[in-house]
């Protein structure tokens, strides 16, 4: 963003030109594509965006339902927590309220919470499930304070959900969610566990379509690329999804027949448009071969 020279001959656009987080890049395209009419239920991201005060505050401000990432270290506050007033030992009497608790990291708030197994949809290899815990927090990403002789501290902000994951090969994760006081933990778990399509499509779109084979230096390059890179997936999944229906449309042929009580007169084998089955290969004598 430096050499203006670089960029013009790049054919950045004059409103690009300017340095930006990811958080507020990825708040930018939100607004983008809920001006377009696009709708969504809940906004997933890993703890890249997660840890951002602002991209959160953003997401809540535009009345969006969030689940995302969160480091372990992230801190939070007892959702009772409550502000008072400090007592002066000497000086000035205080003019602003503190907390009567300080926050506290993520994974000691979980520490002593009840964990749970739990299952949130069915994989390729079986069930897929973890231990899982939750609790309601309020996030500390409130203004910064000097809070008795722990320096600069955030006060308490909005309150959410904390939840925890422990993994099967040890790995333990932490998330925040403004989804409503009532939901159940299963509820929490598939949520968050929802951005694994995100993660799948995202690498698809590098290792099979070349998403990031791209080694140009033009503006305009680059989103064409990108952009043809995401037609060529939407057709190949609406492919995919087509032939899955039609085997479920044969797997169900069967029971509905039997169901109905009679046996149709002409029985249609479906046979797949996009796979053919190989010819055998003929067998051959290889006495008369050799002679």
């Amino acid at each position: 963003m430096s050499n203006p020279v670089r960029l013009k001959r790049a054919g950045v656009p004059v409103e690009h030109r300017v340095a930006r987080t990811k958080p507020e890049i990825a708040l930018a395209e939100i607004d983008r594509v809920i001006a377009a009419g696009v709708r969504f239920g809940c906004v997933l991201a890993d703890a890249g965006y997660g840890l951002s005060a602002p991209f959160r505050q953003g997401l809540t401000t535009r009345g969006l339902a969030w689940a995302v990432g969160i480091p372990r270290h992230q801190k939070v506050y007892p959702v009772g927590v409550k502000l008072i007033w400090p007592v002066a030992g000497r000086g000035r009497p205080r003019k602003r309220h503190i907390p009567d608790v300080l926050s506290t990291a993520a994974e000691d708030m979980l520490a002593n919470a009840k964990w749970q197994n739990v299952s949130w949809r069915n994989g390729t290899k079986g069930r897929l499930e973890a231990r899982f815990a939750a609790v309601r927090v309020r996030t500390a990403d409130g203004p910064p304070q000097r809070i008795k002789d722990m320096g600069q501290q955030h006060l308490p902000g909005d309150e959410a959900w904390l939840i925890g994951e422990h993994r099967a090969s040890g790995e333990k994760k932490y998330y925040l969610a403004n989804l409503p006081t009532k939901t159940d933990l299963r509820t929490l778990a598939a949520t968050i566990k929802a951005r694994w399509i995100c993660e799948q499509a995202h690498q698809q779109l590098k290792e099979e379509l070349g998403l990031d084979h791209f080694e140009g230096r033009s503006w305009q390059g680059l989103h064409r690329h990108a952009l043809m890179t995401m037609i060529a997936y939407a057709f190949l999944q609406h492919r995919r999804l087509a032939q899955a229906g039609r085997k479920k449309t044969i797997q169900r042929s069967p029971a509905s027949a039997e169901h109905a009580g009679r046996t149709p007169r002409h029985r249609r084998t479906h046979r797949s448009t996009t796979t053919s089955a190989m010819p055998i290969l003929q067998k051959t004598n290889r006495r008369k071969a050799a002679a």
